[in-house]
């Protein structure tokens, strides 16, 4: 156990989030893996998003879930549309609350992204082929008729009434997600989908309430987090993930920092700084990728904005972790790819900065070997001359 005579580090340092507190600040970034069916939880996701529960992380957000059927990236997405959804979630919420971790969800509409092919497969439109072997496209939507790029589907250009529709949405289920016991909830306005397509002047031209100038391209999300806020419970932390940059041209961290600035007004609490996926898939980024290549993004909109940000994107090890931290450019790391490499990746991070020398953060079970170990491990023997 760390004994004391050295700071704790801050990655390992507890953060109170309204009436929540994560135990630590890792926090493992949602990641589809196309394992629902009809939007439903089941044992993978139990034994995937458990994992790193058991593995320390401080916060374990699910994959995206659709707030409606269509609004789901893949068919094999979760979904949170339907009070039938309630249950499996709770059982997941309940494993990883016994592992001491908070459980976050992540609430999506595709928009003119839906329907398409897993990541596996391509993650472009579905082909012949997909179709053959029965796969379901279904209508997309988006702030125009304007589709991704040739090849993709033709979205149905929402009305202002089907906005509001959707914004009732998204509020129906951060309260199924509250009922299916999760801690955090987390609104994705990134990566090319609905929010994020409403935002980008590139796929937003209406010229209605919803488009126009910032303000108007900004409605739409604004109105969600306030519908959210307003449906989720008062002590309970509310995340928005952006696109910093939208991958295109359009938006910038000065648009960026003014759309934190006003979800922080809203009640949003962290600030979740991804880039990117407009045109492309949503892992395609706007700018080269190394180690750390999206934390200038946390850094500007914690700066400028004075919001709780969250830095993702190559976060690989620890000591770059706690690096980010130190240097104030955000309040929280999220692991994603990483974290499938080394599910215990927040416990080999504490060994890695050597708060935790004894292996008292590992589940008990496993622990008390690790120690023993470490206390009796002798060095190989010289071979007898």
């Amino acid at each position: 156990m760390h004994d004391g005579a050295a700071p704790l580090p801050l990655l390992f340092t507890p953060l109170p989030l309204r009436g929540m507190t994560a135990r630590n600040r890792v926090v493992i970034s949602p990641m589809v893996q196309y394992h629902a069916r009809d939007g439903l939880v089941n044992d993978f996701h139990l034994v995937h998003l458990g994992a790193f529960a058991h593995g320390g992380a401080g916060i374990v957000f699910t994959e995206n879930a659709g707030v409606v059927p269509g609004g789901r990236v893949t068919e094999m997405d979760l979904g949170l549309w339907d009070d039938a959804q309630i249950d499996g979630l709770r059982r997941l919420t309940t494993f990883i609350h016994g592992q001491r971790a908070l459980a976050g969800v992540q609430l999506t509409h595709s928009g003119r992204k839906g329907a398409v092919q897993s990541a596996p497969e391509g993650n472009g439109p579905l082909t012949a082929a997909d179709l053959a072997r029965g796969r379901k496209p279904w209508q997309v939507i988006g702030p125009t008729t304007e589709p991704v790029g040739p090849g993709w589907l033709v979205p149905h250009a929402l009305t202002a009434a089907e906005i509001a529709g959707l914004v009732d949405a998204w509020a129906q289920a951060a309260r199924r997600a509250d009922r299916a016991g999760f801690d955090v909830c987390e609104i994705h306005g990134a990566h090319g989908y609905l929010l994020a397509s409403f935002l980008s002047p590139v796929s937003n031209t209406r010229n209605d309430a919803y488009g126009g100038d910032r303000a108007g391209r900004m409605r739409f999300a604004l109105e969600v987090a306030r519908a959210v806020r307003a449906a989720w419970p008062a002590h309970k932390p509310l995340f928005f993930r952006v696109s910093a940059l939208d991958g295109a041209g359009g938006w910038d961290i000065d648009d960026t920092v003014a759309l934190a600035e006003a979800l922080k007004a809203c009640g949003v609490d962290v600030v979740d700084c991804s880039s990117g996926g407009l045109t492309g898939t949503a892992t395609a980024a706007p700018i080269p990728r190394y180690p750390g290549f999206q934390v200038p993004y946390a850094s500007a909109v914690k700066s400028r904005a004075a919001v709780t940000t969250m830095a993702v994107g190559l976060i690989l090890d620890g000591p770059q972790a706690e690096a980010i931290l130190q240097e104030g450019h955000a309040d929280l790391v999220a692991i994603g790819r990483q974290a499938l490499y080394d599910p215990f990746w927040a416990l080999h991070a504490a060994q890695a900065l050597g708060c935790d020398p004894d292996f008292a953060l590992w589940p008990s079970e496993i622990g008390w070997w690790l120690e023993k170990r470490a206390k009796t491990l002798q060095p190989v023997p010289k071979a007898a001359e």
